[in-house]
């Protein structure tokens, strides 16, 4: 459980920091705004993932609290980069916005996605991935839950 622990302070600490960075998404009154971001826009704080996901890795929190519920990020990986099996307390909806991301959630088979592709993760079902060579992977990702990531040995 306390690697569990370790990713939600990970959550609360990115949030924190993109409080301080991030371009305003509330009004004065604390409303939510509309708002619109490319992944490759300059505003977007980009900040190191988990320390077990690795170097080539970066995300970028597009709206939401990564600590509360219902937060939206940019997950983005270098080019020939793996992400090592892990699960997540959250369901997970994923599209694809630049490379080819190499999927396998357990007990299926792997999925290469391309620009456009749309991924279900289900709550806490295991995957690994990996970025295949050419162009940086960037997955926009909606988390139901708090933002957290917790490796585990694959099945």
């Amino acid at each position: 459980m306390r690697v569990f622990r370790s990713f939600q302070l990970f959550g609360s600490f990115l949030a924190a920091s993109l409080l301080l960075c991030a371009p305003a998404m509330a009004d004065e009154h604390g409303q939510q705004k509309a708002h619109s971001v490319a992944f490759d826009d300059s505003s977007i704080e980009w900040l190191p993932c988990p320390e077990f996901i690795g170097e080539g890795c970066r995300i970028g929190v597009l709206q939401g609290d990564p600590a509360k519920p219902n937060a939206d990020i940019f997950f983005k990986v270098s080019p020939g980069s793996r992400v090592p099996h892990h699960w997540h307390t959250s369901a997970e909806r994923m599209v694809l916005v630049s490379g080819n991301f190499h999927v396998q959630y357990d007990g299926q088979p792997e999925v290469v996605m391309t620009p456009g592709t749309y991924a279900y993760g289900p709550a806490k079902l295991g995957h690994s991935g990996h970025c295949a060579a050419g162009d940086p992977c960037v997955l926009f990702i909606a988390f139901e839950e708090p933002v957290d990531a917790v490796p585990t040995e694959a099945k």
